[in-house]
C-alpha cells in the first residue's frame, strides 16, 4: 500500500495573489510553526494545542537545499523527517498545513520559508503565530520580520530541547575575558547533576570517580591489526515516503553533491530510539578508547550515529545522557567512556550553541587568519591522492557522514593549514553533513577548526603535521606521501603545510602559550629548506599549479 504523502490540506495563495476577506479566510486561531529541525512531539509550540482551533504549518522548499549546496543524503533526511513528522501529528488528529515540494518546478517553483508563510497567513485569517525559536540566526530575522510584516502577534518561545538556554549562557560568559568549554562543562554536569556523587542537581559535591576528565584513558589509536570486530549501527531501508523523497531530490537537486543510494538514516523518532539503544549497549562501552580513530574504509567505527536525530529533536539530549548515566551505574560501560561521551552532548554541544548565539550575526563573518584561499575542488570529488582525504571525502559524500576526528583533523586540518576562506569551507561542511544545522556547524568550522575567531572557540589552532593522522589511523601505510618529509616529490602537503602556516602566522601564534614552542622550532630548519616549504606551500595553494594533492 502506497504511504501517504503529505500535501497541503488547504491551498496557499502566494504573496502576490488577491486575498479573500478576512470574514471569509480559514480562521486559525494559532498557527504553530514547525521547522525541519523542531521534530519534536514535546515541543512547546504544541502545549495547549486546540485542534478544533489551531493548526501546524510546515513548508518544504527549495531555498534550504540550495542557499549553500546541501547534499543529496543531507535534503533526503530533513523532508522524510519532516513528512513522517507530518504524518504522525495527523495520526493523532493534529490539523497540519503541509507545502510539500514536488519533481515539477512549475508545480511547486523555487521558495523561500519566509515567502511561504507570507502566502499562508496571506491566505487564512491567523489570530497568533507560535513558533519555537529558530536554530538559524538567518532564519530567525526572516521568519519574524514575515510576521511581522503581517501585522500578526509572534510568540517566540525558548527551545526546551537544551540544557542551556541562550540567557542561562549569556549569563555564564558575562564578565570572562575568555569562554572555554571545560568550564562551562563543569557547571552544567553540577546544574543538571550529571555524573556527581551528590544528590540531584546543583551539587556541589565531587564528579564520580573525582576527576571531570578522562581523556588520558580515551583516545587511542587503533593497534596495527586495525578494529577488528565492531557491532553494526542500526540503518533503515527507505519507506515509501522516504522512496518519493529520494525520487524528488535526484530529480530536482540533481546537481546537489553526494548520492542517496545508501540512505539508512533515522527519519522517525522510533528508528532515533532504535540508534541509541543500540549505541548503549554496543558501542559506547569502547567508545572512549577509540573515539578518535581512523580506519580507511570504516566509515561508521564505534561512533554513536545518532547526532543527526538529535539535532531534527527527534531524540532529547537528556535522554541521552540518562541512557548513558545508566550504563555506567548499571556495570555496563567504563566511566571514561561515558564521560567522554556525555562530554559531546552537554559540554560542546551546548557550548557551541552558547557561542553561536551570544556572537551571531559577526561571529560568522571573522576571520582572524586572513585566510583567502579558494577550497580546492576535490572537496567536491574526493580525487586526491592524499588517502585521508580521499577517504574522508568519500565517505562523506557517500553517507553525509564522518566523525569528528575526520572531519577535525583531516578535512578541518587541511582547510586551515591551506588557508582557505572560513565562509568556504564553512559553506561546504554545512551542505555535506547530514547533521549539520548552523548554530552547531558554524562555530564548530569557524572556531574550532578554522581559529577564525582568533581564539574565543579554542585556546589554540588545531594544527599538525601529517604525522598526527599517522598517528591516529592507517592512512599513511598505503599513501604515496611521507609525512615526516616537509619537502620533495614525496613530502606530505600536510607537512609542508604545517610548516608554512607557522611561518605565516609566527607573530600571532608565537604569543600564544600553547603555540610558542611549536613556533620555536621554525629555527632549526635551515633558510634554504624554509624557501622550498614556502614555494611548495605557495604551489599547493594556487589551483592553477596545484597537483591532485
Amino acid at each position: 500500500m502506497r504511504a501517504e504523502r503529505p500535501e497541503l490540506e488547504t491551498p496557499i495563495l502566494m504573496p502576490t495573489q488577491k486575498t479573500k476577506t478576512d470574514s471569509a479566510r480559514p480562521r486559525i486561531r494559532h498557527l504553530v510553526v514547525v521547522l525541519g529541525d523542531q521534530l519534536a512531539r514535546d515541543s512547546s509550540a504544541l502545549e495547549d494545542f486546540d485542534p478544533a482551533q489551531d493548526a501546524v504549518w510546515m513548508a518544504e522548499v527549495s531555498d534550504e537545499s540550495t542557499h549553500v549546496a546541501s547534499a543529496k543524503q543531507r535534503t533526503v533526511l530533513f523532508l522524510s523527517a519532516m513528512r513522517h513528522f507530518a504524518q504522525e501529528l495527523r495520526t493523532d488528529g493534529i490539523r497540519v498545513l503541509y507545502r510539500a515540494m514536488s519533481n515539477d518546478v512549475a508545480a511547486t517553483p523555487d521558495s523561500t520559508l519566509s515567502g511561504e508563510l507570507t502566502a499562508v497567513l496571506h491566505a487564512h485569517s491567523v489570530q497568533r503565530v507560535r513558533m519555537v525559536e529558530p536554530g538559524e540566526y538567518r532564519l530567525l530575522i526572516a521568519l519574524r520580520s514575515a510576521v511581522e510584516d503581517c501585522n500578526i502577534p509572534l510568540d517566540l518561545l525558548e527551545d526546551g530541547h537544551f540544557l542551556c538556554s541562550r540567557a542561562e549562557f549569556a549569563a555564564h560568559a558575562k564578565g570572562r575575558k575568555q569562554l572555554r568549554m571545560e568550564y562551562f562543562y563543569r557547571e552544567m554536569r553540577r546544574k543538571h547533576g550529571v555524573l556527581m556523587e551528590g544528590d540531584g542537581p546543583n551539587s556541589n559535591s565531587a564528579p564520580v570517580g573525582g576527576e571531570w576528565n578522562y581523556d588520558a584513558q580515551n583516545r587511542r589509536a587503533f593497534p596495527a591489526s586495525g578494529p577488528g570486530f565492531v557491532p553494526d549501527t542500526p540503518r533503515f531501508a527507505p519507506d515509501a515516503i522516504t522512496q518519493e523523497v529520494m525520487a524528488l531530490v535526484n530529480t530536482r537537486f540533481a546537481s546537489n553533491p553526494g548520492s542517496v543510494a545508501s540512505f539508512g538514516w533515522p527519519v522517525t523518532r522510533q528508528q532515533a530510539l532504535e540508534v541509541l539503544h543500540s549505541f548503549i549497549a554496543q558501542r559506547l562501552p569502547d567508545f572512549g578508547h577509540w573515539q578518535d580513530a581512523m580506519w580507511a574504509g570504516q566509515p561508521w567505527l564505534y561512533h554513536a550515529h545518532i547526532s543527526s536525530a538529535l539535532n531534527l529533536k527527534l531524540l532529547n539530549p537528556r535522554e541521552v545522557i540518562n541512557a548513558a548515566e545508566a550504563a555506567h551505574t548499571d556495570g555496563n560501560a567504563a566511566l571514561a567512556a561515558v564521560e567522554g561521551f556525555i562530554r559531546q552532548v552537554l559540554g560542546w554541544r551546548e557550548f557551541v550553541r552558547g557561542i553561536y548565539h551570544l556572537k551571531m550575526p559577526e561571529y560568522g563573518d571573522m576571520n582572524a587568519l586572513q585566510a583567502d584561499a579558494e577550497l580546492p575542488d576535490f572537496y567536491w570529488s574526493g580525487d586526491t591522492d592524499m588517502r585521508c582525504l580521499n577517504d574522508a571525502i568519500t565517505q562523506t559524500l557517500e553517507h553525509g557522514y564522518a566523525h569528528h576526528i575526520q572531519r577535525l583533523m583531516v578535512t578541518g586540518l587541511y582547510a586551515l593549514l591551506l588557508g582557505v576562506q572560513p565562509r568556504q569551507i564553512h559553506a561546504w561542511y554545512l551542505g555535506v553533513y547530514v547533521d549539520a544545522v548552523e548554530w552547531v556547524e558554524l562555530p564548530n568550522v569557524l572556531g574550532m577548526s578554522q581559529f577564525a575567531d582568533g581564539g574565543m572557540m579554542a585556546s589554540k589552532p588545531y594544527a599538525a603535521t601529517g604525522k598526527y593522522i599517522d598517528r591516529m589511523s592507517n592512512y599513511c601505510a598505503g599513501c604515496r606521501y611521507n609525512p615526516a618529509l616537509r619537502t620533495g616529490e614525496k613530502a606530505c602537503p600536510f607537512t609542508t603545510l604545517y610548516w608554512d602556516f607557522l611561518d605565516r602566522h609566527e607573530k600571532r601564534l608565537a604569543s600564544n602559550p600553547r603555540m610558542a614552542l611549536q613556533v620555536k622550532n621554525l629555527a632549526r630548519i635551515a633558510a634554504p629548506e624554509m624557501a622550498q616549504i614556502r614555494q611548495q606551500a605557495a604551489a599547493l595553494r594556487n589551483p592553477d599549479t596545484r597537483v591532485k594533492a
